[in-house]
Formats: structure tokens, sequence, C-alpha cells
């Protein structure tokens, strides 16, 4: 896994304008760092991500002087799905997500995993790495890593916290040294992990390095709208939910977070969520009492 010599701060940033408007945007608002998705997060299929594109991407994050880029997959993807079908095509889709975060530059790609498979649940991290390792070799290039996201234990989703992404990662095979974990603090709160609480933090970067046999590699930092446990998926600004400014200053204090990608996803308009969240976050990086 690599490291930052800092936590680079950052927000997951709108393409709509152009991969190259999006690297000026990500400036404006403060990033350090950026998320962005390399084709629509809601379809299948998108036209293949173009040469001279890419290039002025990469070309300008560089002179922006940027640190890590995320590619977040589309949420269609359901590697444990038990329509065979269905578990075909996102595992093709992964591939595909993989080659146009190659392209970008990018130095991670973060999914959710997907469902319980259905038939038999005993088997779902199996399935699901099945189709990591499927996907990791159908995709051209190995510069990018691919980190598998926490959920909110929400419904039927599988991944809620280190042990059942720990069993994934433990049952890949050539993709293996290639696939970590991304935290998502939202999903985390949500799942049971009270983040409010330094001792928490502790607790739940111990066990995703003893489940997971790694440390988490990036984070989505995200507040959270509704009580820990409740398995509600509803982010919230940084400070204004149930993790607050606390928690969040916490997760600055832990040695284990000071030199990874921390990137917000926030509800609300551009830029002014991006600009503010941005702005709390440094303050309490620069405010904590960690490295």
């Amino acid at each position: 896994m690599r490291r930052w010599s800092y936590a680079a701060i950052g927000a997951h940033v709108g393409v709509s304008g152009g991969y190259a408007a999006a690297v000026e945007y990500a400036e404006s608002v403060g990033c350090e760092c950026l998320q962005v998705f390399a084709k629509s997060p809601r379809q299948w299929d998108a036209r293949p991500l173009g040469a001279d594109v890419a290039r002025a991407f990469r070309e300008r994050r560089t002179a922006a002087g940027l640190g890590p880029v995320l590619v977040h997959t589309a949420y269609l993807i359901n590697l444990g799905s038990d329509d065979d079908v269905l578990w075909e095509r996102s595992w093709r889709a992964l591939a595909d997500e993989l080659s146009r975060a190659e392209l970008l530059g990018a130095e991670y790609v973060v999914t959710h995993v997907g469902t319980t498979f259905k038939r038999d649940p005993d088997s779902t991290a199996s399935r699901i790495a099945e189709g990591v390792d499927l996907a990791w070799a159908m995709a051209p290039g190995r510069a990018t890593r691919l980190l598998l996201e926490n959920t909110a234990a929400a419904g039927t989703t599988f991944g809620d916290g280190p042990h059942e992404l720990g069993a994934i990662l433990h049952a890949l095979q050539g993709a293996g040294p290639h696939v970590g974990v991304c935290l998502d603090t939202c999903h985390a709160h949500a799942a049971g992990w009270d983040l409010a609480h330094a001792g928490t933090w502790r607790r739940l970067i111990a066990e995703f390095e003893e489940c997971c046999g790694m440390p988490i590699e990036a984070v989505h930092a995200n507040d959270c709208a509704f009580g820990a446990g409740e398995h509600k998926d509803r982010h919230a600004w940084i400070g204004d939910g149930t993790i607050g400014y606390d928690g969040f200053g916490a997760m600055f204090a832990e040695p284990a977070i000071a030199g990874l990608p921390i990137v917000l996803e926030m509800p609300g308009d551009v830029p002014v969520k991006d600009e503010e969240n941005i702005s709390r976050l440094k303050w309490l990086r620069a405010t904590s009492s960690g490295p």
C-alpha cells in the first residue's frame, strides 16, 4: 500500500464539464486530492474514455499538484448477486472501471461489493472475491489499487466492516496483492461503530488491520445524519451529524490516518458544500493532537 506525507483532504468532484475542468474546480474549493466517476454511476455502458481526454486530465492534475486521485465505481455493480448474468456483468463492469482509472492515472478505484449471495450466504465472500479476481485479470495495467468500501449494514448489503471485508480479501487469488480497504465514516457509524468517540476509532482501525491483514488506505469522511447503529446511510456536513467535530478530530489524531487521502462526499450545492466542508476538515487536521 501507498503512504503519503500528510492526510490529503479533497472531495468527490463532478465531471459533467469535463475532466480537466474537474481539476480546476477541485483547486478552486481547496482540494488536495479528489475523487471522480470514470463513467455514469447509474449506467452499465459508456463510450470509451478518449486518450486525449485522459491525457488532459493527467496533465492538469500534475500542474495543479494534486495528491491522490480516486475513481468511484458505478452503483450498479453487485459482485454478490445470485443472478449469474448480473454477477458476470458486474465483474466485467469493474474491469472497465479499473481500465478507465488507469487511463486517468488514478491511484485508487473504490467500489461497493454488493449484496449477500442468496443461494449460499456462507459463500458470499468467495463469490465476491472470484468476481474481483476475474475483473483484475481482465483489466490492463497494474498501477491502480482497488479498494473495497464498507457499508452501513442496511438490508442485504455485504461488507459492513472489518470481518466481512477481511473475508473477501483473504479469499482473493491473483488480485490479492492489489486490493485493500476504503473506510466510509458515515457507513461505519451507521453500522454500529460510534465514531463520535476516540476509543471507537482506535478499536476500528485495529480491527481492520487484524481482520484484513492490512491498514485502511483511504477514507470517505462523511458525517452521519442518524445515530450510530441505525443502518441509515445519510451523509451530513462535517460537525453537523452524530459523529461531530469531536469524532473527526479523533480521526486526525490517529497515526494510521496521517498519510491517507480523505475525500468528502457531501450533499448540497456546489461550490459551498465543498468549500465549507474542506475548510472544516483542514481546521480539524490543524488542531488535532495527531501527528
